[in-house]
């Protein structure tokens, strides 16, 4: 991982990361200012949060970024800190594993040529996707520690 932490040096990191699973949008935020923004497709089952593992859903809440996956199965991928402690007590409760393994990443390979249209449909396990060009600019701008905020 040390490999991949100074490889994101050369460009200027973002703040946090926002994104709004109604409006299928991922914002690079520096303070308050939106520097970029990407349609997204989630997770098969997009409304409300995730609750255990395999529901389909992309989870809800507060986590940071804490792995960078340069050899994905799709393309690359930044893996967010899900489950939390909410998202444990939740599957907990209800006799369930949550899951885990929730990640930002490019396309599946077998999407080429959907590029431009790889958002008007939710495909991924409960995962945010994003185009590959895309997860390039986010390979560049994101952090180890960067905040992640899902809100519905």
């Amino acid at each position: 991982m040390a490999g991949s932490a100074v490889a994101h040096a050369a460009a200027r990191a973002v703040d946090r990361i926002l994104i709004v699973k109604q409006e299928r949008r991922l914002y690079l935020l520096r303070g308050e200012e939106v520097v970029d923004s990407f349609r997204i497709a989630l997770g098969w089952q997009p409304r409300g949060p995730k609750r255990y593992e395999g529901d389909g859903r992309t989870p809800e809440g507060r986590y940071f970024i804490d792995e960078f996956l340069p050899d994905s199965d799709f393309y690359r991928a930044i893996k967010i800190s899900y489950p939390g402690p909410e998202d444990i007590a939740r599957a907990r409760a209800a006799g369930r594993d949550p899951g885990g393994r929730i990640m930002i990443h490019g396309l599946d390979p077998a999407l080429a040529g959907w590029e431009k249209d790889h958002w008007l449909f939710n495909w991924t396990n409960g995962c945010i996707a994003v185009t590959n060009e895309e997860m390039d600019v986010l390979w560049r701008t994101v952090r180890l520690g960067t905040p992640v905020e899902i809100r519905p």
